[in-house]
């Protein structure tokens, strides 16, 4: 049986409680969790040094004052904008991996075990010619290699993938992601591991398996040491809370996720909550969600 614990996402703080002092409070009392995965939404990694370390060492106190373990630093909306590692022009990848470095730095600095998130994207283009396809993708594993070098420098654990909904954003099925998962970490430094999300297996033109969010689980729950939780109908990647309402539309169901897992063989995994809220929701109803779908989920771990 797998020794399965709750956590939170920070990205609900976006905008609206960048403060870590404020975020950490509301993770560690408010919500009464102890693992935390950090948002580059919060602090971008090329942000200028000395207001950079300033927030790092921020962080590093409130978390410790928390009693907050933080998993892994991650990308964020705003990243997820950008073709990153999958760019169809070199300089643009260049500039990307450049990036990735000062996050892992960045994640380093704040006590991070791992850094992740979204990798890269192919363009339309790019996508549909096979051979540049083929190239693009033995470039992001070069890269993703040279970067587990650079975070076993920096004193990290692992890297974390995450899979997307969208096949332009590999990989998306079952199958993809075990190929993905061998290759990159046959010339690895440290191991390079998966961030599943519950709401990402809703990739146009994939069926059977691949749709299914609990065969992702069993599959491989082994290989993603953390997981994103999220309410959702398996047609869109909606990053809903665990209220009533919501869970009424949805299909994720907790006594399911953590079946899963547990057939999957997976030794621990931390579930985080990935809920976001439009900008424009208010800031009492965002808390409020959240602190509901925490106490949600702790009535099947408990």
């Amino acid at each position: 049986m797998a020794k399965i614990k709750l956590g939170m996402m920070n990205c609900f703080a976006v905008k609206r409680w960048p403060e870590p002092e404020v975020w950490c409070k509301i993770i560690g009392e408010d919500f009464n969790l102890r693992y935390l995965q950090f948002s580059f939404d919060l602090l971008d990694p090329r942000t200028g040094s000395v207001s950079r370390d300033k927030i790092c060492r921020r962080i590093v106190k409130a978390t410790k004052k928390y009693r907050l373990h933080l998993t892994s630093a991650f990308t964020g909306l705003a990243s997820y904008s950008f073709n990153l590692l999958l760019h169809p022009d070199l300089g643009m990848r260049m500039d990307a991996l450049d990036w990735y470095e000062k996050a892992i730095k960045m994640g380093t600095l704040m006590g991070a075990d791992g850094t992740g998130g979204h990798l890269g994207a192919l363009s339309m283009q790019d996508f549909k010619d096979k051979n540049r396809k083929k190239y693009l993708m033995e470039f992001l594993t070069e890269a993703l290699q040279h970067l587990s070098q650079v975070a076993k420098e920096a004193g990290q654990k692992f890297l974390l993938w995450e899979p997307m909904p969208l096949k332009r954003e590999p990989p998306c099925t079952i199958e993809e992601a075990k190929q993905l998962h061998q290759m990159v970490n046959e010339g690895a430094a440290i191991p390079i591991q998966f961030c599943l999300d519950l709401g990402h297996q809703c990739a146009v033109g994939t069926t059977g398996k691949d749709r299914d969010t609990y065969e992702w689980l069993r599959q491989l729950a082994p290989y993603s040491p953390v997981i994103h939780i999220q309410q959702t109908d398996g047609k869109g990647d909606h990053h809903w809370p665990f209220t009533e309402e919501y869970n009424c539309q949805g299909i994720i169901e907790p006594e399911k996720v953590i079946q899963a897992i547990n057939d999957s063989g997976a030794e621990e995994v931390i579930l985080l909550f990935e809920i976001i809220h439009p900008f424009e929701a208010e800031e009492k109803l965002v808390l409020t969600e959240i602190k509901e779908s925490v106490e949600f989920w702790k009535g099947y771990l408990s």
